[in-house]
């Protein structure tokens, strides 16, 4: 190639933006995509107890050059307490410091994730590939979602802390690709199986007793500390060099000024032993001692959330009470240092949950307030709790997807808890959902537990919208499933004949086919022997079409027909215009995979016509898309390219991921059979962006 001719292309260009070609007279390139960069992180803590070796340790190592393919992994272990989680973000802000993470800091708390002691691997790389890339598509199946987090994670110059690990094993497909990424895993025992990677393993123990009396001054800042220098070290010996109970020690004392600090020292009993793992129970004491009667009441009562996160709202439900009463023992709770800062909200730690529980089981000796009549306050709070959650996931689908087949009772007007969280757009409910969703799964469970059938069923409806977007298997099929078991046990046909349909799809998408078709199968059964309400003929119609949707998913177009046929007289009996308009789309979609161009376009129009009256955005972008291909199939290609592009524009509207990668792998087809390649270059490099 002569010298003049050469092509060159120096520096960073975002993928599938360059275009090599003789001429070019006209380009399209999408605008980019503006990137916000994660940092999950919770507020720098005042007070920390530096542990200086170990940072020099961590940055040393992350400072060489790599030798090997992978990612740096920094394994901290040691009891409860000790601290990791604190060192793991101070590591992750000294990288951040040194620039070594300009692409970002991921938090992972694997206990939230954690389902009958195993991990949810998938829901983890789900979750991660999301932090990364928000309008990330997400496949099904682990083995995907795995690639998928690969490709998010190329090249990326990140730090991820994964907290509470038990194995290896449960590390190493959550490690990102690029070997400039820094992965902080903490761990209570130390990780013999993690083969293969760039290890730097660093056991903690508890302060010495000069750093734990030093991190007991910073905390309480008291001049006391410093008159009676024994009285201090004999605290801190009390705290047995555990962070977490010095940061509670230190507040306790704040908290007695007035004191004699030899006299509060002395009010400590002595430590405890629980399944061979030392915990200052004196400390836990102390502190709940000191708390007013409602931050008592709500500190024995939050085990029963099953969240990771508390908020007023939660608050509120467990105490009966108004907003205001919530924060404030919240605000008191955390000044205790018996709620800790998570990079999602206040969260309480696992030893201090454990002392909550103890607590609530009953005093030992005459530590605080009166516990008075427990098991009953706490059954009675987990209901409370239930309805609460019940009733926002409730609202939370009201304002996201709109009025839609329901088997319960709607949220009145008026409340019947004490604080209602607002939702004003329907994107902030779907983040509300996403958010409080293991929280939302948790309390699924805790209502079949409990005996609570129709709050288990009614919990279950919103996850149904929340899981249309967000994927979580392993989580929805076990909710689906207690649905199920509850409308059987309470012997309520409607909400028997919905769960099973619900509980079908997430089966079937995980090739689970056997299983959803033995659902459907005892669902279409049961619906048949429902009366003749607009509700009882909807869920009859919903059955048929749940089964002619596992016939299509499985290739077998010809028997989901019927199905569909079935359910459009069904809805058209009853005057819904909505379900037959959805009929009609899935017969249009069936006649054009059994070969029928021609029907599929009547039937298509007709469906695209019916959305566009009822202002459904969802089915007018997807009708449309429907109908371009089968003009396009039907060789009318100049009337299929507006539909095209109007089923882009809504899946751009709504920031449907997936529905764009859709229309646009449609749209380079399209164009490229058409020999407009330049059309069909433009697309692909926006599938290309949006797929990372």
């Amino acid at each position: 190639m002569a010298k003049e001719n050469e092509n060159r292309v120096d520096g960073q260009v975002r993928a599938g933006a360059i275009v090599q070609a003789h001429t070019v007279e006209r380009l399209y390139l999408p605008p980019e995509r503006p990137t916000a960069v994660p940092w999950q992180l919770p507020p720098d803590l005042v007070h920390f107890a530096d542990r200086t070796g170990e940072q020099e340790q961590v940055l040393a190592a992350a400072t060489e050059a790599p030798t090997a393919g992978g990612p740096l992994v920094v394994a901290l272990s040691g009891m409860g307490g000790i601290g990791k989680t604190a060192l793991g973000f101070q590591l992750a802000r000294v990288l951040r410091d040194h620039g070594r993470c300009p692409d970002g800091i991921l938090h992972l708390d694997l206990d939230d994730l954690r389902r009958d002691g195993a991990v949810e691997l998938a829901d983890a790389l789900g979750q991660l590939t999301r932090d990364l890339d928000p309008e990330a598509v997400l496949p099904p199946g682990y083995a995907d979602r795995r690639r998928r987090y690969w490709s998010a994670s190329q090249d990326k110059r990140l730090v991820l802390v994964l907290d509470n690990a038990r194995s290896g094993a449960e590390v190493l497909p959550l490690l990102p690709s690029s070997a400039a990424a820094v992965v902080i895993v903490t761990s209570h025992g130390r990780l013999h199986d993690l083969d293969g990677t760039r290890a730097v393993e660093l056991p903690l123990g508890p302060l010495s007793g000069e750093d734990a009396t030093g991190l007991l001054r910073a905390t309480v800042s008291d001049p006391r500390l410093s008159a009676d220098p024994e009285a201090a070290a004999e605290l801190a010996r009390r705290c047995a060099g555990l962070p977490a109970a010095l940061q509670v020690a230190g507040r306790w004392v704040r908290k007695h000024r007035s004191r004699e600090l030899r006299r509060l020292i002395e009010e400590l009993t002595v430590e405890l032993h629980r399944d061979g793992v030392p915990v200052v129970e004196a400390v836990w004491d102390a502190a709940y001692a000191s708390l007013s009667p409602d931050a008592a009441r709500l500190y024995r009562l939050l085990p029963h959330h099953p969240g990771p996160v508390v908020t007023v709202g939660v608050a509120a439900a467990l105490l009966d009470s108004g907003a205001e009463p919530a924060e404030e023992a919240l605000e008191e709770l955390e000044d205790a240092g018996l709620l800790h800062r998570r990079p999602d909200g206040l969260g309480l730690h696992d030893l201090i949950r454990g002392h909550a529980r103890r607590r609530a089981a009953g005093p030992v000796g005459p530590v605080g307030p009166a516990e008075g009549s427990e098991v009953e306050d706490g059954e009675a709070a987990r209901s409370r709790l239930v309805r609460w959650y019940r009733r926002q996931a409730a609202r939370a689908d009201l304002v996201a997807a709109g009025t839609r087949l329901v088997v319960s009772r709607p949220p009145g007007e008026a409340p019947d808890v004490a604080f209602d969280v607002p939702f004003t757009s329907p994107h902030e409910a779907m983040h509300w959902l996403e958010r409080e969703h293991l929280a939302l799964y948790g309390c699924v469970r805790i209502a079949y537990e409990d005996g609570l059938d129709a709050d288990a069923v009614a919990l279950c409806e919103p996850l149904w919208t929340h899981f249309l977007d967000h994927q979580h298997y392993a989580d929805v099929i076990d909710a689906f499933g207690l649905g199920v078991a509850a409308a059987d046990r309470s012997e309520d046909p409607l909400a028997a004949v919905r769960m099973r349909c619900q509980l079908a799809r997430p089966l079937w998408e995980q090739r689970r086919y056997p299983e959803a078709a033995e659902q459907l199968r005892i669902a279409v059964q049961r619906a048949e022997l429902l009366g003749s309400t607009e509700l009882e003929r909807k869920l009859r119609a919903s059955a048929a079409e749940f089964r002619g949707k596992l016939a299509s998913v499985q290739g077998d177009w010809a028997a989901a027909v019927p199905d569909f046929e079935a359910a459009r007289a069904e809805h058209l009996a009853i005057g819904n215009h909505y379900g037959a308009m959805l009929q009609t789309y899935l017969l249009g979609r069936a006649a054009l995979a059994l070969g029928d161009p021609d029907r599929a376009v009547t039937l298509l129009t007709e469906a695209h016509e019916v959305a566009t009256g009822l202002r459904r955005e969802r089915m007018i972008s997807r009708t449309a898309f429907e109908l371009g291909t089968a003009l396009w199939t039907a060789g009318r290609p100049a009337e299929a390219a507006p539909h095209y592009r109007a089923a882009l524009a809504g899946a751009r509207a709504r920031q449907s991921a997936t529905d764009q990668l859709r229309v646009l792998d449609r749209l380079v087809a399209f164009h490229e059979e058409l020999g407009e390649a330049e059309e069909a270059a433009g697309y692909r490099a926006e599938a290309a962006r949006l797929r990372g």
